[in-house]
């Protein structure tokens, strides 16, 4: 499991500060270092579990994140993307990637979990591709 182009990219823009609770749900823990992935911790909070908990773990972060009012807006490559509306216009969104080192498929190897806020408005209007040559 890979960290994708597109989560790589918007991980590369300076993050703001994430504004949902995470509940705590049994057998996750911190990890300050993202599964050994040094660029990853600089941008992304992360924990740890096992790839066993890690769908449970999800399914009760989106349940908990719909309560704060986050929707569950898409994703792909191991990836949520959550969206709340602003009240003035426009969305808020945070991401998180579902990964593992690569080593070793186990039920009781870890998993890892990062998340991190999407800057600006996520919600805004993507501009319309140039018109093809004639």
């Amino acid at each position: 499991m890979g960290v994708s182009i597109l989560m790589a990219a918007v991980l590369a823009q300076t993050p703001a500060p994430l504004d949902v609770t995470v509940p705590a749900v049994e057998g996750v823990t911190a990890d300050p270092g993202c599964g050994g992935r040094a660029q990853l911790a600089t941008m992304a909070t992360c924990v740890v579990t096992t790839q066993a908990a890690i769908s449970g773990v999800i399914d009760a972060w989106t349940a908990d994140f719909e309560r704060q009012g986050w929707l569950a807006a898409g994703g792909g490559d191991n990836r949520v993307v959550y969206i709340r509306r602003r009240p003035e216009g426009g969305c808020d969104g945070f991401q998180v990637l579902a990964f593992a080192d690569g080593t070793v498929a186990a039920p009781a190897a870890p998993a890892y979990l990062a998340m991190a806020s999407i800057p600006g408005n996520v919600c805004a209007a993507q501009p319309a591709p140039p018109a093809a040559p004639q």
